[in-house]
């Protein structure tokens, strides 16, 4: 057990001097407005409480969290919150609040309103509300001091950093209408530095935002008073729109068009490791892969390295389910290719010539230059050991649909996609992928496993009382997925962004994957 009091003195010293902006006003030099080009729709869900898709690149500059962890320091760094504390036990976590914020609603956001978000966001049980599971009350006994009492030890720090579901929010915005229908609406009540201008669903065009002139930590200097979201499937477009200026950031370039950006007058690059991994989910529950025989054999005909090597460097070799800079990796969980050893099970499943044809439905996000490339090998590699693969590239939201589906019959036998932590620690693979539940979400493996269930509540409270512990767990986790072929990783993603010389300022952060803190960065002549 350990005291944590992170914030330094000279940190609030300098939070409190940035309270001491004016309004933003004209920019001396350089464009006031960012825009940031998209591959997919981005606001899926407007509920600060229960939204957990695309929308958090938008909604990390609308909405802000008790505490931020930055990756490159490995610490958790004041926000709302400028200290906290907790007991030796762990089961009890005071954070003493920055004085004086307000929601864009011109509410205060004091102890108080972070109590009721927070209790909210447990009541609507959505999203990534799972991750305040281990708090049994909250109280506000003053307006800076918010007090958790725990159930069990968790690490609340990291937990209050998180990209998802620990936004504080003003519950009364709506007052007395419903505040989950007020917000579905499109608005917001934040204490982010942006608030909505406009919205179009389903238009390129999609969402503008504009500087919340009350914004606590001020606009002295230089800042973007504008911010846009552009979906742009095309990462083509999207580069082209960037050498015009149209665009102000590209968040996905396949590798050729990335090399060919490095030289490009007027764009910069960056090349940052993630947290963020490819997973092929394999639907244990029904179809042919519910037989561990065929599952292990299509795992064994994938082609792993060669994956990686096509890619030319957006992925690196994934070692089990956690990346590597996060507690839980390990390099002794690695899948091994082995196309003989997937013809024989398949043998063994009643598979092959002779016997039955196999057939496979995938599919996957369609505007990833990277996922298409993938599913075009997947389906040769498969193709290698008599295996046809039925790929379909769909709209996000229709794939995540379709993969939690009642009817059985339209689920996919695999399913494709990304995933990331929701906050600095491997517990969000876990308890997301691969705890069952009554209701399908994110486990579109829909693997039930009752002893895997029992381990991944455990892991909270071990992450915040015993390391080492911890870390055994989540190898035994990791070598049960990778015997029953649950969800092989077909490598971790390394993010290639390209963004105008005229950004100055831009640091990309892993635990906020795909954010960019618009707040943070200088327009630049």
């Amino acid at each position: 057990m350990r005291t944590v009091l992170t914030a330094t003195a000279s940190a609030a010293v300098l939070l409190l001097a940035a309270c001491t902006g004016t309004p933003p006003q004209g920019q001396a030099s350089g464009s006031t407005t960012f825009t940031y080009a998209n591959n997919l729709e981005v606001m899926t869900g407007w509920d600060p409480a229960t939204a957990y898709s695309n929308e958090v690149i938008a909604m990390n500059n609308i909405y802000e969290q008790l505490t931020r962890y930055d990756s490159a320091s490995r610490t958790v760094k004041p926000l709302l919150a400028d200290s906290w504390t907790s007991s030796r036990d762990g089961l009890t976590w005071t954070f003493t609040l920055h004085p004086g914020v307000t929601f864009s609603t011109g509410r205060p956001a004091d102890a108080r309103a972070a109590k009721t978000a927070i209790e909210r966001t447990i009541k609507l049980a959505g999203g990534a509300s799972y991750e305040w599971d281990p708090v049994k009350t909250v109280t506000a006994p003053n307006a800076t001091t918010l007090e958790l009492q725990l159930k069990y030890a968790a690490p609340m720090d990291l937990i209050a950093s998180s990209a998802y579901g620990a936004f504080i929010y003003d519950t009364a915005a709506a007052a007395p209408a419903d505040l989950a229908a007020w917000f579905e609406a499109g608005h917001t009540a934040g204490t982010g530095p942006y608030v909505v201008e406009d919205y179009h669903k389903g238009q390129e065009n999609e969402l503008a935002l504009k500087a919340n002139p009350t914004y606590w930590r001020g606009w002295q200097g230089e800042h973007y008073e504008q911010l846009r979201f552009r979906v742009v499937p095309q990462e083509t477009t999207a580069a082209q729109l960037l050498q015009s200026g149209q665009v102000s950031f590209v968040g996905r370039l396949s590798p050729p068009l990335f090399q060919s950006l490095k030289s490009t007058t007027g764009v910069h690059t960056s090349t940052q490791p993630s947290f963020e991994n490819m997973i092929a989910m394999f639907n244990t529950a029904s179809g042919p892969l519910a037989d561990v025989r065929v599952r292990r054999a299509v795992a064994k005909a994938i082609d792993y390295e060669g994956i990686v090597t096509a890619l030319k460097g957006s992925v690196a070799p994934a070692q089990g389910v956690v990346p590597e800079g996060l507690l839980g990796h390990s390099p002794e969980v690695r899948q091994v290719t082995d196309p003989a050893g997937a013809k024989e099970l398949l043998q063994q499943a009643g598979y092959g010539p002779g016997t039955r044809p196999l057939s496979l439905d995938l599919t996957y996000a369609s505007g990833t230059p990277e996922l298409a490339t993938t599913v075009s090998l997947i389906k040769s590699d498969l193709a290698k050991v008599g295996i046809t693969l039925r790929a379909r590239g769909l709209a996000w939201e229709t794939q995540w649909a379709l993969g939690k589906s009642a009817d059985r019959a339209k689920r996919q036998d695999i399913f494709l996609f990304y995933w990331y932590p929701d906050y600095a620690d491997p517990f969000s693979w876990f308890v997301n992928l691969y705890r069952s539940a009554p209701a399908v979400s994110f486990n579109l493996a829909y693997w039930k496993d009752p002893a895997a269930d029992a381990a991944i509540d455990r892991l909270q409270a071990l992450t915040a009382t015993d390391r080492d512990k911890v870390q055994e767990e989540y190898l035994r986790l990791q070598k049960t997925l990778l015997d029953q072929a649950v969800s092989p990783v077909l490598g971790v993603e390394t993010y290639h962004r390209a963004y105008s010389s005229s950004v100055g300022g831009y640091v990309d952060n892993p635990s906020y994957a795909n954010v960019v803190f618009v707040h943070d960065l200088v327009p630049q002549s």
